[in-house]
């Protein structure tokens, strides 16, 4: 596993809305059952996103939006389907998380 991974929400049911959670958990903390990751929702359900909060990407051929407020502890059991990495986009979502812990 490595930062800035992007994989396939293990639940079908909130795939719809959440299709993918992004991992934003330093690579030398690998021991533990957990990595923090964000959700990359539906492009679709953010109106007016924040520009610094909400960053827009496109993964596997989706719209979607970085939602940074609601980052969480995943089991990584259930990080199974790597779909693809945000690396090259590393700047926007390390200022969104400094956006939300007010780094500024």
């Amino acid at each position: 596993m490595a930062r800035f991974d992007v994989y396939a929400h293990p639940d079908a049911a909130l795939r719809k809305n959440t299709p993918f959670l992004l991992d934003v958990q330093n690579n030398f903390i690998d021991r533990l059952d957990t990595r923090v990751v964000i959700p990359l929702r539906s492009a679709s359900l953010y109106r007016m996103p924040l520009r610094d909060l909400n960053p827009a990407f496109e993964v596997d051929g989706k719209a979607v939006v970085l939602d940074t407020a609601a980052l969480a502890a995943f089991p990584v059991r259930e990080l199974v389907k790597r779909v693809g990495s945000l690396d090259a986009q590393r700047l926007e979502i390390i200022a969104a998380m400094d956006c939300l812990f007010g780094a500024y």
